[in-house]
């Protein structure tokens, strides 16, 4: 199942993204986040702009982000990103940052790959919940506007 497997993706921590006590901004987990999704849903072949071609849009409704640890500048970090739930009108994505040791960012130096194992130091979890809306920001259901890709989620959450 989709729900246990999780999407990896690699990126080393930029200055620019720490603040004055020397550690990555609280705000840029979210911002890793959408990376992980959006990186998540371009390798499964559902990318973000396919989606907004078929006049599909999935915004935020909530986010949740727990910090365990820091992460800090030129660390390397994998965003882990899992779809958790889906319907026809919402997706729950969980999500795990991780610090790899210099090693294991080497050795796993692969930017996008599914797998059950997660390898490094937690440091973030969370979630989001997104909701299908139309181009009028109303709510569209996905089995109805874009049947191939709700079978395509569908058929990942349920192998």
């Amino acid at each position: 199942m989709m729900e246990n497997m999780w999407h990896q993706h690699l990126l080393r921590v930029h200055y620019k993204a720490t603040d004055q006590m020397g550690v990555v901004h609280h705000a840029n987990y979210i911002s890793w986040f959408e990376i992980g999704r959006t990186e998540m849903m371009r390798h499964l072949g559902i990318a973000y702009r396919k989606m907004e071609e078929l006049g599909l849009l999935l915004p935020v409704l909530d986010v949740n982000v727990k910090y365990h640890k820091p992460a800090y500048y030129d660390d390397c970090v994998a965003i882990y990103t899992s779809l958790a739930t889906f319907s026809p009108i919402r997706l729950t994505f969980n999500y795990e940052v991780r610090r790899l040791s210099d090693m294991e960012c080497q050795e796993n130096n692969v930017q996008h790959k599914l797998s059950s194992e997660r390898m490094g130091e937690l440091l973030t979890s969370g979630q989001t919940v997104h909701m299908w809306l139309n181009q009028q920001w109303k709510p569209a259901r996905l089995n109805k506007v874009a049947p191939d890709i709700y079978k395509q989620l569908n058929d990942l959450l349920n192998h």
